[in-house]
């Protein structure tokens, strides 16, 4: 049942901000802003991890299942494949490698931004 709940919870979450994101005309994708949301709520600590872990967890572990109906489309687009393919391909890269450098640079910044708080607080506690 706790199960069932979370994944309601998740589901109400997407369902708020395809309201917001209608309502207001907003131009991103309601899942997109609906992980923002749900990442503001986890930072702010409105929810807390546990209250989602099992649906997440499952979701995560299944994730590939989801990308099945993306495969299949894409045998539509075979002529454009075909045609674009060396520049669909050099975008895919380009673009995976910003995404790795963005990821990479920001966890190493807020690594080095939380040492240097248990450095900090170490000092202090050695000066007193």
């Amino acid at each position: 049942m706790k199960f069932i709940l979370q994944l309601f919870f998740i589901w109400l979450i997407y369902a708020v901000s395809d309201l917001v994101v209608s309502f207001l005309d907003l131009p991103i994708p309601a899942s997109v802003f609906g992980m923002i949301l749900l990442f503001l709520m986890l930072v702010s600590g409105v929810v807390k991890v546990q209250y989602i872990e099992k649906a997440t967890t499952f979701l995560n572990k299944h994730l590939s299942f989801f990308f099945i109906p993306f495969a299949v489309g894409l045998m539509n687009y075979g002529g454009l494949i075909k045609a674009s393919g060396v520049q669909l391909l050099i975008m895919i890269i380009v673009s995976s490698a910003i995404g790795l450098l963005m990821t990479s640079g920001l966890t190493q910044f807020l690594a080095r931004r939380v040492a240097s708080k248990h450095e900090h607080k170490h000092e202090q506690s050695n000066f007193h």
